[in-house]
């Protein structure tokens, strides 16, 4: 009888004690974004993360459109901030305090730590030490345009390239990169048979 009891004791002490553990363990590891259940479970929001930082989208949006953090690795970003002098053929060095500011912004944001469903599909995409510098070179990004064709994309005037995603992701600046909210130039809505 003392014997069953114990085993009993010890059985229940057991369950609650792991279920302590894993309580303890999803708090831990999936608060704030990019948790290891969110990241497990495909993310908990839908597209990336709109950027909120004024003196990015002053000073990268001025030029092009700015580009959400989520969208790439920090690995990537990192690299990108470390060129700026060649910044895809132009000279976009900045004042070595907002540089940081921006770096820290966008590594702070990465797709790497973010909950976004997007982003986690991104870094998804990629091999451990990928580090591509522009968001048209990621696997996911190439697999999701596969069927666009020149005359829709770079041929078309309103359009030009894949690095405008502005022209026919509506509410891109949002976040949002929703097949339902693509309005392509000249084509109109997509259609993804």
């Amino acid at each position: 009888m003392k014997r069953k009891l114990l085993t009993v004791s010890l059985l229940v002490l057991s369950t609650a004690m792991l279920g302590m553990s894993s309580a303890a363990f999803c708090a831990e590891t999936d608060q704030g974004k990019g948790g290891f259940l969110s990241r497990w479970f495909g993310g908990s929001k839908p597209g990336v993360a709109p950027v909120e930082n004024p003196q990015y989208l002053e000073e990268c949006g001025s030029c092009h459109f700015p580009y959400q953090p989520g969208l790439l690795p920090a690995r990537s970003w990192t690299k990108v901030m470390a060129t700026l002098d060649n910044h895809f053929g132009e000279n976009a060095e900045l004042p070595a305090e907002d540089a940081n500011i921006i770096k820290d912004y966008l590594l702070k944001n990465s797709a790497d730590g973010s909950n976004y469903k997007r982003s986690v599909k991104i870094m998804k995409s990629l091999r451990a030490n990928d580090a591509p510098l522009r968001v048209s070179e990621t696997p996911y990004f190439l697999k999701k345009h596969d069927e666009l064709t020149p005359k829709m994309v770079l041929n078309n005037p309103k359009v030009g390239s894949f690095s405008n995603c502005s022209a026919c992701h509506t509410q891109a600046a949002k976040g949002s990169f929703s097949e339902k909210e693509i309005l392509i130039p000249n084509f109109g809505a997509w259609e993804d048979d």
